[in-house]
Formats: structure tokens, C-alpha cells, sequence
């Protein structure tokens, strides 16, 4: 059987997301589950395995299919975009925006036209798209307008604990004025589709609480009463397995320990918070509802070590076997 093609982007430079990629790819575990394709730049790599002490081969495809993929050789796409000389670790710089941006976009290019199966990305930084002029905030706003994609699902996984956000970068207090009936009826549909590409057939969910106990039916907070419990009842209705609201004190737990096959979060700290205390490194973010599935380490550029070889890979490592793991069922 053909192993999928995952193309890997290094991220922000002056970030640790070059280290993190060449210290995965010394795993043997990620070449028995995918031939992995690096979207970068010669000198950056270079540098990366000077940083590192790893003593890894470097070989320059155009595309995809002239990949060898064998253990003790990166495959890469050299984009030629980062002046090696002037790039600075651990600061914002537009070069190193300007690049982590030409990464992306070039591998959602190669998944689009299916030359790839997944994308696994490695962090970059929001001021240093800002000083390239880029005209998006993150990974998932470029990822929505590159694919034409109408706000991306984005769901966390840590040893079998899935869980999906009703809002991400929003205030706390525009996260509770965003949850109504319908759009939690709109979510939990969405991320029933969203677990039933990856494998599960008849998912069965639950949604968290907004408020402490899920507002005692009003005592504290009515949002329960007024939407979510009604949305629940409507869900039911339609056929779609989903308990709640749970109290968010217990039903990541719950979830954790198999009662459930994932948990929709109603804010970002709620999930981010509940996923990264059961393991911080192998929490591992997934952007669904797309034409292909994106993988990302959960974690920053780290500037504050970026260039001292002090980062683990362990995330970017199980970012690539995820998305060796569900990339292909989305191509279904």
C-alpha cells in the first residue's frame, strides 16, 4: 500500500519550527507511517541540523513524486526565500513572515491539487506576518481563504480525547455573547461530519457547560437554559447523538476515559486548558471541514529558545503521525 505524502512547512525561521522538523524526521516511526515532504528553504535546514547536532542528508525535489523518502534523508521543496545571513533567531522579522506565509500557501497549493494528502505546519508568528504584510492573522484564516473555505473546523487530540472549539480567538466575553441555539445546532452537526471522516461512524458527543455546574438551570448564568439545552433537544430530534450540557469541571474527564467520543468546547481557553493537562506535547491541533486535512504541534515559535536545539519534537512528531493517520479520509 502507498504511504501518503505529508507535506511538512518549517514555520517562522527565527522560530523553533526548522529544529522541530529535522529532529522528527531522524524518527523512524514517521517514515514506516508516511513519506513526509519538507516545504522550505536550503539554508534555513542547513542551519537547523548545525543547531541540532543531527547528521541528516538534504535533497532538493520540485515535486513531490521525485521524493526517495528514506530514513536519513529529508526530501524538501526549496522556495530560496530567506537571506540565511541576516536572519535573526527568536525576533520578529519580516523576511521570516514573509517566508512562513510562502510555505504555507505553497503546501495548501500541493493539497489542493492532491499532489499531497495532508499538511503537518510548525508554528509561526502573528507580529512577524504583520511586518511581511501579510493579510491574515494565523494558519487558519490563511487556510480558510486559500481553500475557499467557510470557517474551519478546528478540533485538538490528545491520546484519543477530541475535542472541537465553538469559538477560538475571540474575548471571553464576545464567547458567551456568540452561543445561541443555532449556531450550536449548526456546530454539533458540523463536528458529527467532521468525526465520521475520521473513522467513526456513529459518534456520540457531548457539550460542555458554559457556566460553573452548566448555571444550575439559572442560578448563575441562563445561557444553558436559553440555547444550549434547547439546542440539545433540537439536535436530538434530528438524529444526532450528543449529551448535555456538561459541567466542563467533568466531562473532559469523561471524554478522556472513553465515554465519549469527543467534546465540543464553547471557548478557546475551556478545551485548550482540559487537552494540554493531559499531555502538553501530544496535544496535536486538527483543522477539518476542508477539501484536506492540516495537522499543527500545539505550541509556539518559542522565540525565547529558538536556535539552542533545546525544543522537543515530540508534538511535530505526533502531528505528522495524525496526519498520516486521517489524511487519506479526506480524500474520500
Amino acid at each position: 500500500m502507498t504511504k501518503p505524502i505529508i507535506a511538512i512547512t518549517l514555520g517562522d525561521p527565527a522560530g523553533v519550527g526548522p529544529e522541530i522538523v529535522v529532529k522528527a524526521l531522524k524518527n523512524k516511526e514517521v517514515y514506516k507511517a508516511c513519506n513526509p515532504l519538507v516545504i522550505g528553504d536550503t539554508g534555513v535546514l542547513e542551519k537547523a541540523l548545525n543547531i541540532t547536532n543531527i547528521s541528516l542528508g538534504l535533497k532538493a525535489v520540485s515535486k513531490p513524486e521525485e521524493g526517495k523518502y528514506s530514513l536519513g534523508t529529508i526530501d524538501f521543496i526549496d522556495l530560496n526565500n530567506i537571506d540565511i545571513n541576516t536572519l535573526e533567531f527568536g525576533k520578529v522579522q519580516a523576511q521570516s513572515g514573509k517566508a512562513a506565509f510562502d510555505y504555507l500557501s505553497y503546501a495548501i497549493n500541493l493539497a489542493l491539487d492532491k499532489k499531497v494528502t495532508a499538511i503537518a505546519t510548525t508554528p509561526l508568528n502573528k507580529e512577524s506576518f504583520k511586518a511581511a504584510g501579510v493579510p491574515y492573522i494565523g494558519h487558519t484564516e490563511v487556510l480558510e481563504s486559500l481553500t475557499n473555505t467557510k470557517n474551519p473546523l478546528t478540533m485538538f487530540e490528545v491520546k484519543g480525547l477530541k475535542v472541537f472549539f465553538y469559538s477560538r480567538h475571540v474575548s471571553l466575553r464576545n464567547a458567551c455573547e456568540l452561543i445561541t441555539k443555532e449556531g450550536i445546532e449548526e456546530f454539533a452537526v458540523r463536528c458529527e461530519k467532521a468525526l465520521k471522516v475520521l473513522g467513526i461512524e456513529k459518534p456520540h458527543m457531548a457539550i460542555a457547560g458554559l457556566n460553573p455546574h452548566s448555571g444550575e438551570h439559572g442560578l448563575f448564568g441562563d445561557e444553558e437554559v436559553k440555547y444550549i439545552y434547547p439546542a440539545v433537544e433540537s439536535l436530538h430530534e434530528k438524529g444526532v447523538d450528543i449529551n448535555g450540557p456538561i459541567g466542563a469541571d467533568s466531562v473532559f474527564h469523561q471524554a478522556l476515559l472513553g465515554k465519549y467520543d469527543a467534546v465540543l468546547s464553547l471557548y478557546h481557553d475551556q478545551g485548550h486548558i482540559a487537552t494540554k493537562m493531559v499531555d502538553f506535547e501530544r496535544t496535536i491541533s486538527l483543522t477539518n471541514n476542508m477539501p484536506f486535512l492540516r495537522n499543527s504541534v500545539d505550541h509556539g515559535t518559542a522565540f525565547d529558545i529558538a536556535g539552542t536545539g533545546k525544543v522537543s519534537e515530540v508534538s511535530m512528531i505526533e502531528a505528522i503521525l495524525l496526519a498520516a493517520k486521517y489524511g487519506p479520509g479526506f480524500l474520500k
